[in-house]
């Protein structure tokens, strides 16, 4: 690892979504087939009947069920728009991945897959509905130089996503703000972020 790399790593380590994985671009990266948030028009919706297997959970929306975001998911946060960064990080660069749950009170907590634990990898946040199947999460982290174990940059990723009519999967868009510990802004990533709902059914998969 250059000294580039790992001042970066350092920054941006462990909380969440903060390790550049470069080496796992081309392997689970590409973003040509991840679609932007889409707008779902209401009375095209037929969600009323969910089968008694399901393990979606639902609320009520203009009378009508509609699935939540409450659950277990599988997360993946993809680079984008990130050219100018220093360095560069390019287009559909796994940023981070992990488990994440939303829970019923409006709070929310993951286990990022991409940090180890002597740096810090879960961290919590707080999300509310903005619209009929869409949400915004604001997340924090705490992240720790693994050498010293001292606190090396508080770290704030807010998320806008929707989730689809079936309530199994959700897409949206993510953003990283990395400060000192002193306060002082540092660091900014921007991408997309896609879940998988986690069922009782579901099994381990490589991201």
């Amino acid at each position: 690892m250059n000294a580039s790399s790992g001042a970066i790593r350092t920054a941006l380590s462990a909380g969440a979504l903060l390790t550049v994985l470069v080496s796992q671009a081309s392997a689970c990266g590409d973003l040509t087939g991840v679609q932007p948030p889409l707008t779902f028009m209401q009375q095209a919706l037929s969600l009323r009947v969910l089968s008694a297997r399901s393990s979606t959970p639902t609320v009520e929306a203009a009378g009508q069920a509609a699935p939540s975001i409450v659950g277990m998911w599988n997360v993946q946060y993809l680079a984008q728009g990130n050219l100018t960064h220093n360095p560069p990080i390019g287009d559909g660069t796994m940023v981070d991945w992990g488990y994440s749950q939303w829970h019923s009170d409006g709070t929310e907590i993951l286990n990022s897959g991409g940090h180890t634990p002597g740096t810090e990898n879960f961290c919590l946040g707080v999300w509310g509905r903005t619209g009929y199947l869409t949400y915004e999460l604001n997340h924090f982290a705490l992240s720790y130089d693994f050498t010293s174990q001292t606190l090396a940059a508080y770290v704030n990723i807010r998320e806008h996503v929707t989730l689809s009519p079936s309530g199994d999967m959700y897409t949206g868009t993510f953003t990283i703000d990395v400060y000192d510990p002193k306060g002082n802004h540092i660091d900014h990533i921007a991408g997309n972020v896609n879940g998988q709902r986690i069922t009782v059914d579901s099994v381990p998969s490589p991201n």
